[in-house]
């Protein structure tokens, strides 16, 4: 870029879910973070668990074709005590992830309470806190945000947060990378 002028990146936030998926695109300029776009995946109409993720990477690949991002955060399955549930999450998550790589996006992960520390200080904060402090930061004066995107723009800002200390909890830039450091999860 010229003299002078900020650096500027895209980056895609997504919450991955099987019922909705939330994403957020922001633009950074310097250190100025900007609001693109907002909004969420609807899995609902969907019976078939393998069609939502059919969806979720047909929607991502079409989000990163129309916004162009240069760089993936996106909120990692939380452990509980439903195994089930955490299996589907992580398929979501893997769908989004397939979008991604498929684009070459080099692709940063964060736990979901990492991603409530840096929006609002605390890492067990409600979907409305986060809401709030996304209005804020971001200086959002349209329709209130809607809870099922807020979590994948705030994984958006979370990663723009960590710019310039440690990047992620875990990041790849390839199929390969992705098998080389997950060596247990491929067969």
């Amino acid at each position: 870029m010229g003299k002078g002028k900020p650096e500027e990146r895209i980056i895609l936030g997504i919450d991955p879910g099987t019922n909705i998926t939330g994403y957020g695109v922001i633009k950074v300029s310097g250190n100025v973070p900007e609001l693109i776009t907002i909004g969420a995946i609807d899995l609902s109409k969907f019976g078939d668990h393998y069609l939502k993720l059919k969806h979720i990477f047909d929607r991502t690949i079409g989000i990163i074709d129309e916004y162009h991002p240069d760089e993936l955060a996106i909120e990692a399955p939380f452990y509980g005590k439903n195994v089930q549930s955490m299996l589907k999450l992580g398929r979501a998550q893997g769908a989004a992830i397939a979008a991604a790589l498929s684009r070459s996006l080099p692709i940063y992960e964060y736990a979901p309470r990492k991603i409530k520390m840096s929006i609002t200080g605390h890492g067990a904060a409600s979907k409305e806190q986060v809401a709030a402090m996304l209005t804020n930061i971001l200086k959002y004066k349209g329709p209130e945000m809607k809870l099922d995107a807020t979590d994948g723009l705030a994984a958006a800002l979370c990663h723009f947060f960590q710019a310039g200390t440690v990047k992620s909890e875990k990041s790849y830039t390839s199929w390969k990378d992705f098998m080389n450091k997950n060596p247990g999860r491929v067969r």
